[in-house]
């Protein structure tokens, strides 16, 4: 059976930014999100085994839900700088490994995701779905 693997980019940045200290390469450029992403990842494709394999990131500050709320996740923290400047290695790695990314304005990973899962899912593939978002409960099948 095909098996798609799909990683909340934004989450599993996140979570390994929080888990290991700041790291730095000789120019300065903040590393640790970029290593422990790495490090899952590679596990991830010797465990799983994928036939497919993709990773959905927010495209952006504002989504389709700030125009019916303006207060959506307006109580939540601002991205610490260290963090969002190894996005784009995050993404370059992606890239170099030939791993599919989504990211659409106007949208969440997380919309991303509950698409393209039930897409794969209609088309009889085995899907993972790597996240530490607890809202992406609802997608277990």
């Amino acid at each position: 059976m095909e098996k798609l693997i799909v990683i909340d980019g934004n989450s599993i940045a996140s979570r390994a930014f929080y888990a290991l200290p700041l790291l730095s390469n000789s120019a300065g450029l903040h590393t640790n999100a970029v290593y422990g992403f790495t490090t899952m990842l590679l596990r991830l494709i010797e465990e799983e085994k994928p036939t497919h394999f993709l990773v959905a990131f927010d495209a952006g500050k504002v989504t389709f839900r700030h125009k019916d709320y303006t207060e959506y996740k307006g109580g939540r923290a601002k991205t610490p700088p260290e963090l969002s400047e190894q996005f784009p290695l995050i993404k370059e790695l992606m890239s170099a490994f030939g791993i599919r990314q989504f990211e659409l304005e106007g949208y969440e990973a997380d919309d991303i995701i509950g698409t393209l899962t039930k897409s794969a899912e209609q088309e009889g593939k085995d899907v993972l779905v790597v996240t530490g978002d607890k809202d992406m409960l609802q997608l277990v099948s």
